[in-house]
């Protein structure tokens, strides 16, 4: 623009006038600095980022080669998985936590279509699925190797409370009538109510399945704040709100985990469940979810795989990176996983039992089947015995239950990740409390 404020009102015929005036207001110098801003523009819309390791002495562990020193790229999340197998390879599991250089850019995950009856008045539920529930099987599954096995909690006599988790004996008995529950839980306040898309869920679904949000009193205080008010029945929508008092561990992550997985003992007229975290809302009908995921694959339990690790090294990698846990606690863990057999994951293996060994445990659709209650009983155990990070160890008791067992079949059924996120929509939690302290 400063050339044609120079330029004179009359345009030369020839560019001689034009030239004289041109040549000595740009030097080399000028042009040289033209040329630079000109390159400096046309570079700022594609986002060109520079990623600079202050080498050993940085945040990256010394094992990182010279050669990633200076790294140039436009993708930094591709950069950090990169250094996140280096660490992998070189220390086993990974070592101290890493952190990311630059701003973390996350991957978008979409969901994808999946085929789900159209109504819920045919369908049939399989007679193989009805017969799992007899009664001699049941009392098989609370005993393994000829000792009861201990799952949770157990219910104290009349007129005394229960060893935790607590409900009122209203409570109790319309739990007790629940043949199939979705429920989900809100502890410490950590997240927003979110109500089932009512326009998805069809009038048997609204009159024959328990939505069940279980709540703290901290929470309940704050739903009347959030202007969710219980009506008569104790209903917020679909969810019928039921408190839970003397909650059985000051982490409310641990805490969590209690409905998450012993809906069995929770509702003990029950035969399915399904688990939703509560940072997602449910968007379509739970009997159409139970005849998708169990009964037209005959399965008893399904989860989907995570949507990006599916290897246990890799999960306790980002866990420590990211410090979800004490890292302390997570060796411990991982450390007697291995000892006890857990080995890593091999997509190539044609013997691997399932398509990956990291599940996205924020949504479970399980039949209440003997080999369904033990697992979840075992899955449990090891969140009460170890951290409350429960894909940690998921792979290590699905797999060990099936060494142990060998003659019983336990059927699941880790469905993809995109097909959950079909399902029901994901949101970010209202907050995020600290990880508990060092044991």
């Amino acid at each position: 623009m400063g050339v044609h404020k120079l330029l004179p009102a009359v345009v030369p015929r020839r560019g001689r006038r034009l030239g004289r005036i041109f040549r000595p207001a740009l030097s080399f110098r000028s042009w040289l600095l033209l040329l630079a801003l000109l390159c400096l523009f046309s570079f700022a819309p594609f986002g060109l980022k520079f990623v600079i390791l202050v080498g050993h002495g940085g945040s990256m562990e010394s094992g990182i080669s010279s050669s990633h020193q200076l790294h140039i790229t436009g993708n930094v999340e591709r950069f950090n998985m990169e250094v996140e197998q280096q660490q992998l390879q070189q220390s086993g599991y990974g070592g101290h936590a890493i952190k990311a250089p630059g701003r973390k850019h996350r991957r978008q995950h979409f969901p994808c279509e999946i085929g789900l009856s159209e109504k819920v008045d045919y369908l049939i539920e399989p007679k193989d699925l009805r017969n799992f529930t007899q009664f001699s099987l049941e009392e098989k599954s609370f005993h393994a190797l000829n000792q009861t096995l201990h799952c949770g909690f157990v219910k104290g006599n009349p007129g005394f409370s229960n060893t935790g988790f607590d409900f009122d004996e209203k409570d109790r008995a319309y739990m007790s009538t629940c043949q199939v529950v979705v429920s989900s839980c809100i502890f410490g306040n950590s997240d927003f109510l979110r109500r089932p898309t009512s326009k998805k869920i069809s009038e048997y679904s609204k009159k024959n399945v328990c939505f069940v949000m279980f709540v703290d009193e901290q929470t309940l205080s704050k739903l009347a704040l959030d202007g969710h008010v219980l009506d008569d029945r104790g209903l917020v929508g679909l969810w019928k709100v039921v408190i839970a008092r003397n909650l059985p561990y000051k982490d409310m992550r641990r805490t969590g985990k209690v409905p998450k997985f012993l809906s069995h003992r929770i509702f003990p007229s029950s035969r399915y469940s399904i688990w939703l975290d509560s940072k997602m809302r449910l968007n379509a009908d739970p009997m159409l979810i139970i005849e998708y995921f169990l009964w037209r694959t005959r399965s008893e339990y399904a989860i989907s795989n995570h949507y990006d690790r599916h290897c246990v090294w890799e999960e306790v990698l980002q866990n420590k990176r990211l410090n979800k846990y004490n890292q302390t606690a997570i060796d411990e863990q991982f450390n007697f996983y291995q000892s006890d057999g857990l080995r890593k994951f091999d997509p190539s293996d044609p013997n691997t039992p399932l398509p990956s060994y990291v599940p996205e445990g924020s949504f479970i659709v399980r039949a209440h089947t003997p080999m369904s209650n033990l697992f979840s009983c075992l899955w449990f155990n090891e969140v009460d015995r170890f951290t409350s990070r429960d894909q940690l160890s998921f792979a290590y008791t699905y797999l060990k239950l099936r060494r142990t067992n060998p003659n019983q079949p336990f059927y699941l059924n880790m469905f993809k990740d995109c097909e959950r996120r079909a399902l029901a929509k994901l949101f970010r939690h209202r907050v995020f409390p600290s990880p508990p302290p060092v044991p």
